[in-house]
């Protein structure tokens, strides 16, 4: 093996290392979303690292007699934007919104079909979601937040953005469900050694 292909193996290596796609779940992806991906990821940890320490200010704040009244409203756009963005990155990593078991236990067109039938339910949720969403957000400028007096459509814009972003991978997913198939290439280390751990407890 030469220097350039030495070096190929380790970028590759190290690019599946760092990378928070599971390989096994690659074949659902494309890969031009995996920034989109890791932004909405940090902005996650943004988002409750922002929750936890204004929640501990305002508990701090409260308890020596001297509250800040405007906390609780940034300790609330934390909490929505957090679940919201966070909904997003789930749709995409498979975390939640659909269950895999009954799924993963079939094979050929009736895993097709359970596949492609869970999601188009999602994406049927993520675009009500959309347009429910956008609706709450025009009629949130009617109302405010105190005592900023910020409209509540800065909250609810988290909603039909969310959808937008559930709606993107669930296509995505469908798109190359269809393409490649549903099923995983192969089970990842952990997976086997918890089936392992499972056998051997029965």
């Amino acid at each position: 093996m030469g220097r350039d292909d030495e070096r190929d193996a380790i970028t590759a290596t190290s690019e599946r290392r760092y990378s928070l796609v599971l390989e096994r779940q690659r074949h659902l992806k494309w890969r031009a979303f995996d920034p989109l991906e890791q932004i909405l990821m940090a902005l996650c940890g943004v988002a409750l690292a922002g929750f936890t320490t204004t929640v501990c200010f305002d508990v701090v704040t409260r308890t020596i007699g001297y509250p800040v009244l405007w906390v609780q409203e940034v300790t609330t756009t934390f909490f929505v934007y957090g679940i919201f963005i966070g909904t997003a990155v789930a749709a995409r990593r498979n975390d939640h919104l659909y269950l895999t078991a009954i799924a993963e236990a079939m094979r050929g067109h009736a895993r097709l079909a359970v596949e492609t039938f869970t999601r188009l339910v999602v994406l049927g949720a993520a675009l009500c979601m959309v347009w429910f969403g956008y609706l709450n957000f025009r009629q949130g400028f009617g109302a405010f937040r105190m005592p900023s007096l910020t409209p509540l459509a800065s909250l609810y814009a988290a909603i039909p953005l969310s959808g937008a972003l559930v709606a993107l991978f669930t296509i995505e997913q469908l798109v190359n469900g269809w393409r490649h198939g549903f099923a995983d290439d192969a089970e990842s280390v952990e997976e086997t050694l918890d089936s392992d751990r499972f056998r051997a407890s029965t």
